[in-house]
């Protein structure tokens, strides 16, 4: 992995010791420290200072997918081939336990905030005094066997799954009460966590896979496997295409203030310069 200077290009860190592809990294909200995580099952912990491995994380028995951050990130969650989520204490380097067992891969996740009037379950023993920041937390499942799946982070119960087209391949939460997912045949589903049995649209520009959703503003971003990379603004009605289809996807997409940056097969990093919207 690389650590880049956003202003010039310039290479800043190199972080070597995944033995295979990394699938995923994402800074703490600190932005000192990276977790990443990578198809030899293992999570790693990164100094961006001096760029150690400060952490590593076994336990997974497939390639690690997706990863989140709870709070201020004292505990961590990965999702894997191998169907299950995991939640992790960063400071003892130990698994605080297996949140869900899907028996399909888990392709993304999401952590965020629920709404008041969600039932989350009753945790079956006592949480961990290790485990921080988890109480009132919904985890969103993308499951490649067709299903969204929330549930309670703390109490490890399911509070709904969904079935969607195809397999999910990401999610993301809006808000308390709305959330994102899309799957490999090109649907982008926004649905209630209240009441999941319906969604409240389905947004569909292309049959190509949805790879990455990230909340912007009063939207989101999306990207797919044609290339197409857009932005869905104002009530989910105004979109603004940032690239479009030119056959390399788009595998991620991520946001610092007005500037954009996608990650894309061809194995470049673009960095998009946004007008006010």
């Amino acid at each position: 992995m690389k650590i880049w200077q956003a202003a010039n290009g310039e290479i800043r860190r190199l972080l070597e010791g995944h033995v295979y592809d990394v699938n995923c990294c994402r800074f703490f909200p600190s932005g000192l420290v990276v977790l990443s995580g990578g198809m030899d099952a293992q999570l790693k912990i990164w100094s961006a200072e001096d760029a150690s491995c400060v952490v590593t994380f076994k336990g997974h028995k497939g390639g690690i997918l997706d990863t989140a951050i709870v709070d201020r990130g004292r505990n961590v969650l990965s999702c894997s081939r191998d169907g299950t989520a995991r939640l992790w204490d960063c400071g003892k380097a130990a698994c605080l336990g297996v949140i869900a067992d899907c028996g399909s891969p888990v392709n993304g996740i999401a952590v965020g905030t629920a709404d008041n009037s969600l039932n989350l379950g009753t945790p079956e023993k006592a949480p961990s005094e290790r485990e921080v920041g988890t109480e009132g937390k919904i985890l969103l499942l993308a499951r490649e066997d067709k299903k969204l799946q929330g549930v309670g982070l703390q109490s490890r119960q399911p509070v709904f799954l969904f079935v969607g087209s195809d397999a999910f391949n990401c999610c993301a939460f809006l808000s308390s009460t709305y959330i994102l997912a899309g799957t490999q045949d090109g649907n982008i589903y926004q649905l209630d966590v209240r009441n999941t049995n319906s969604p409240i649209q389905v947004i569909h520009r292309s049959g190509a896979p949805v790879l990455s959703l990230l909340p912007y503003r009063d939207g989101f971003i999306a990207s797919q496997g044609d290339g197409t990379c857009f932005i869905v603004q104002q009530d989910l009605d105004y979109v603004l295409d940032l690239t479009e289809a030119d056959c390399d996807p788009v595998y991620k997409v991520a946001s610092w203030e007005k500037q954009i940056y996608t990650c894309c097969r061809d194995g470049i990093v673009r960095r998009y310069q946004l007008p006010d919207l």
